[in-house]
């Protein structure tokens, strides 16, 4: 039974969806599992979109994940192929909403500069820093599961960012600041109406 943080990471595709799961501890990151689930290209769309659902529950039950985080589409110039991915992504993403887990999107960009601190990473070195990241010895058989599991670092880091700002933690002083609200009603001669 893990007693850490579970996030479940999503790398969609239309025939290849990668997927990732890590158990967070304090700092150490532990890998659960990390996959692929090959689509058959003789099914039509919507028995592929059918198969994403059922192991996206799949997962969800097995491992009972606290966040799930999914790579967002990146945009080519083939509109068919973006709005297949769209779907793909749609799906996993409401598996995830209906079992009551928060979904956060990453773009391609953000999940590279999040591991490797280059935007434009390839995958073979996002790769290398996930291996110094989680320990892992074995190379993967296919970059779609290592995607996957750099989008679950890329949330670890983010939700756990030193830079995050907690609106619950800022003193009272520093938390009118923040807030808009607080602000026009402080100062209602400097709003000008038209």
């Amino acid at each position: 039974m893990q007693t850490g943080q579970i996030i479940l990471g999503i790398d969609p595709g239309t025939l290849v969806m990668g997927y990732g799961v890590i158990c967070v501890n304090e700092r150490s990151i532990e890998l659960l599992e990390m996959d692929i689930v090959k689509l058959p290209a003789k099914k039509d769309n919507y028995e592929r979109l059918m198969i994403i659902h059922n192991q996206v529950q799949v997962l969800i039950a097995k491992y009972k994940p606290h966040e799930f985080a999914i790579e967002a589409p990146f945009f080519g110039k083939n509109v068919q192929s973006m709005l297949k991915l769209g779907r793909a992504q749609g799906v996993a993403i409401a598996v995830a909403m209906q079992s009551g887990i928060p979904v956060t999107e990453y773009s391609p960009r953000k999940v590279k500069q999040s591991i490797t601190g280059n935007g434009n990473a390839d995958k073979l070195q996002v790769w290398e820093m996930l291996r110094r990241i989680t320990a892992i010895s074995e190379t993967p058989k296919y970059y779609d599961a290592s995607d996957a599991l750099a989008v679950a670092v890329c949330h670890h880091f983010q939700i756990n960012s030193a830079l995050k700002i907690d609106k619950h933690t800022l003193t009272p002083s520093r938390r009118k600041k923040v807030s808009w609200e607080n602000f026009i009603t402080q100062n209602p001669g400097r709003i000008i109406r038209k």
